[in-house]
């Protein structure tokens, strides 16, 4: 995850990046919402998909894995500190 604002709103930059696993690995850019449940039926209302349903990462937040209508791969991410 890459930001561009701390959670006040002021400018800052924080996140994360790996290096490739595999050669075929792809860039996936995380778009936070306030939520993964509602934002994949909206993905899926809008003609995109969702390849891998919500996923927890314990202690952060929730994921999932999208296709757009071009097939470009994003992911959705719901911070939530509480996740188990």
């Amino acid at each position: 995850m890459v930001t561009t604002t701390d959670d006040n709103g002021n400018k800052a930059l924080g996140g994360g990046m790996m290096k490739r696993v595999q050669p075929e690995q792809r860039i996936t850019n995380y778009i936070k919402v306030r939520s993964v449940d509602q934002y994949s039926a909206k993905v899926e209302k809008l003609g995109g998909r969702v390849v891998a349903p919500k996923h927890a990462v314990p202690g952060m937040g929730y994921f999932a894995i999208c296709l757009d209508n071009d097939n470009n791969c994003f992911a959705i991410w719901e911070s939530n500190e509480t996740t188990k």
